[in-house]
Parts: C-alpha cells; sequence; structure tokens
C-alpha cells in the first residue's frame, strides 16, 4: 500500500517549480491533491499531467496568497471535495530577491511578508480544524536564505524565517491535538535556476563547488519525498523540526 493512499494534501505553488514536484511526489504515494498558484494554465496542465501520471485524483484552485478570503475559500472546496485535509504544504512565496537592503521599499518588503509569511499563516489557520480531525501535518518551506544571511535577500529571508518562528510556536500549540509541524530548506534545480545556470555557467560551476554533494536537489525525488516522509506515520514523532536540504552546503550544530 502506498504510504499517503486516500489522504489529501493542499500544496501551494503547485504549478512549476519544487511545489510541482512535491505534488508529484505526494501523488506517487497515492495523495490526492488540491494545487494553487496564481495561473490557472499552469495549474490545468499540473493536474494533467498528474492525473494522467499517477491516477489521483487533482483539483486546481487559483489563489493569491495574500488573499485571506481566497485561501479560505480554498481550504472549503478542499472539503467540500474530497471531504479532509491531511497535510498543508506551503510552498509559495514571491520576492524581489536579488534587491539589496538598502534598496529595497516598503512595497517590496510587503510583496514577500504577505506572498510568504501572511500566506502561510492564513493557511495553517484554515486548515487546523481539518488537520486536527484528521491528525494531519503540515510542512512549510523555508530558506538558507534566512538561516545563512544571503546576499540581496533581505525580505524573503525575513519572511522565511517568520514562517520558521510560527513553525515553532505551532508545533508546540498543536502538538497535543496531534497535529506536527515541521519545515524544510530546499536548494533545488528549478525552471528559474535552469536560465540562470545558462546564463551565467562560470558563477554556476563556482556555486556547485561550494555544495558537497555537487548537485542541486531534484525537486520531487530529493525534496518531494522528504516531505511525504514527513507527511507520513513514519515521521509521527517529528515535529517543529528544520530539515535543511541543501546537499551539504546547509551545514549547522
Amino acid at each position: 500500500m502506498k504510504r499517503l493512499e486516500g489522504k489529501v494534501a493542499i500544496v501551494t505553488g503547485a504549478g512549476k517549480g519544487i511545489g510541482f514536484g512535491v505534488a508529484k511526489a505526494f501523488a506517487a504515494e497515492g495523495a490526492n491533491l488540491v494545487i494553487t498558484g496564481r495561473t490557472l494554465s499552469r495549474l490545468e496542465n499540473a493536474k494533467e499531467y498528474i492525473e494522467k501520471e499517477y491516477g489521483v485524483e487533482v483539483l486546481p484552485m487559483v489563489a493569491d496568497g495574500a488573499d485571506e478570503e481566497a485561501i479560505a475559500n480554498v481550504v472549503a472546496e478542499t472539503v467540500k471535495k474530497f471531504g479532509r485535509i491531511d497535510t498543508l504544504v506551503n510552498n509559495a512565496q514571491v520576492s524581489k530577491s536579488g534587491t539589496m537592503l538598502a534598496d529595497h521599499t516598503k512595497e517590496d518588503f510587503d510583496l514577500a511578508i504577505y506572498s510568504g509569511l501572511y500566506a502561510t499563516f492564513f493557511y495553517m489557520r484554515a486548515c487546523y480544524p481539518h488537520l486536527k480531525e484528521s491528525k494531519g501535518s503540515v510542512i512549510n518551506f523555508a530558506s538558507g536564505a534566512g538561516l545563512f544571511g544571503k546576499l540581496g535577500q533581505s525580505s524573503y529571508a525575513a519572511a522565511k524565517e517568520g514562517i520558521r518562528g510560527m513553525s515553532r510556536v505551532a508545533a508546540a500549540e498543536w502538538g497535543p491535538d496531534g497535529v506536527r509541524v515541521n519545515v524544510v530548506c530546499p536548494l533545488a534545480m528549478t525552471e528559474s535556476l535552469e536560465q540562470w545556470r545558462d546564463a551565467y555557467p562560470d558563477l554556476f560551476a563556482k556555486t556547485i563547488q561550494g555544495i558537497p554533494l555537487g548537485r542541486f536537489a531534484d525537486p520531487q525525488q530529493d525534496i518531494g519525498r522528504v516531505c511525504v516522509f514527513l507527511a507520513s506515520d513514519d515521521a509521527s514523532y517529528v515535529t517543529g523540526e528544520t530539515i535543511t536540504l541543501q546537499g551539504g552546503s546547509g551545514l549547522r550544530p
């Protein structure tokens, strides 16, 4: 039997990149999915691929992470269609990456905070009653940008570290209800990173030298399968943790 057979997961930002990889990993283990994002065509393409490849049901829903009402609707429609929520994966994030702190505007900062920290808060709060019922779990995405102080990532890092702090509090508050909350910090090969690699091959090669495993993660096989573990009964005693999936470049005590 597949590890997530009969389970239901919401994966935000699942139309492409890491979110799409995570969605495929969950589908491969039998989970039905609600996938969200800002571009309907991408979500519909993801739905078509996943349903054909893995034989699960996928509900695509357009939702801006800063829109509390839209997020409440996603949760309501999930329960309406599937009758339950077992896992929430907060992956979506928008930011002005590459803009130095002194050059940030309030609008730039708000973009990261609302699309990341507020979106995670809205989804967690709306899903909580259903996660409590299913004894489910939350997997939030943070970043090495916050852990290690990456240049040009101030607002992104602020949002991600806020998510980590909120996750630890939620793990403490929701543990008695059987709801687990964990954080992953990925370093994965995405479409955007592929474009950067092709545009700056020398810089890419130098970056790879700083990763002991010598590569970026695959969104499905490396990131998605860790998320599957965290959502499964195999991780029933894991909560409040931050897992760095950085190929060894995120070594920390």
